[in-house]
């Protein structure tokens, strides 16, 4: 359940990660007619903001924290699929598809969230021609990531080329194009390993090799990536 919740004015016009993503990066017209819908609510850690399955009826906008997005097989088999940072549009395919929400969206962390309703967000997007190409290219941009995931899990015999892709993706995702790519590591070895296909042993013995190499600091749960071309070189290798 939410611990908060209060109508959202202007506070996307203020956003610090606004410019840095591709949707909420719009005109002053079309910022003000989307920061006039929707409510906000602040989330506690573990909180389940909707289910893979729920009928997609909101799109769910991350203002801050992050969010693990997951799917599972008709087994119970759990695969995490991304880790959503802020600026990142939850739900988005589902709500213009009109279909169920593809994912279970949980929060690792505190959250800020902002809803917007099916119909009122498709009516934003109908009447803002740039809106509705920022959410296009949005889709896109998903679809394109979750293609080169997939292509890697499927093709690539690395063990640290596939952990390297899980770590950098994570990190230029919750850092919004900052240089620094410091985020926090709210996953244990075995699920990092689900998102990686690799065993939770390997994971930690990676990661000591990492740290060992200097290409990546870990300091309790805070994780910052050092060497961001060496870990692109082992996951395109």
């Amino acid at each position: 359940m939410p611990i908060a919740r209060a109508q959202f004015a202007t506070r996307c016009e203020s956003c610090e990660h606004r410019t840095l993503r591709l949707f909420c990066n719009l005109t002053p017209d079309a910022l003000a007619a989307f920061g006039a819908i929707g409510t906000s609510a602040s989330f506690p850690r573990g909180a389940t903001l909707f289910r893979e399955g729920d009928p997609g009826s909101a799109i769910h906008v991350l203002c801050s924290g992050q969010v693990k997005l997951s799917c599972t097989s008709p087994a119970g088999k759990v695969m995490i699929l991304k880790i959503a940072g802020p600026g990142d549009l939850l739900g988005l395919s589902a709500v213009v598809g009109g279909q169920p929400y593809e994912v279970t969206a949980e929060s690792l962390e505190p959250v800020e969230v902002r809803h917007i309703g099916r119909a009122d967000f498709l009516a934003f997007l109908a009447e803002y021609g740039e809106a509705s190409m920022h959410a296009a290219q949005t889709m896109q941009t998903e679809y394109r990531s979750a293609f080169l995931d997939a292509r890697l899990l499927a093709l690539s015999s690395s063990a640290s080329g596939r952990l390297a892709h899980v770590l950098l993706r994570w990190a230029d995702g919750v850092t919004c194009g900052k240089e620094a790519l410091r985020f926090n590591m709210a996953l244990t070895h075995e699920e990092l390993g689900s998102m990686a296909n690799l065993s939770r042993e390997t994971v930690t013995r990676l990661l000591g090799r990492f740290q060992k190499e200097k290409l990546l600091a870990i300091r309790g749960v805070k994780v910052e990536i050092l060497a961001p071309e060496k870990l692109r070189e082992l996951a395109e290798a």
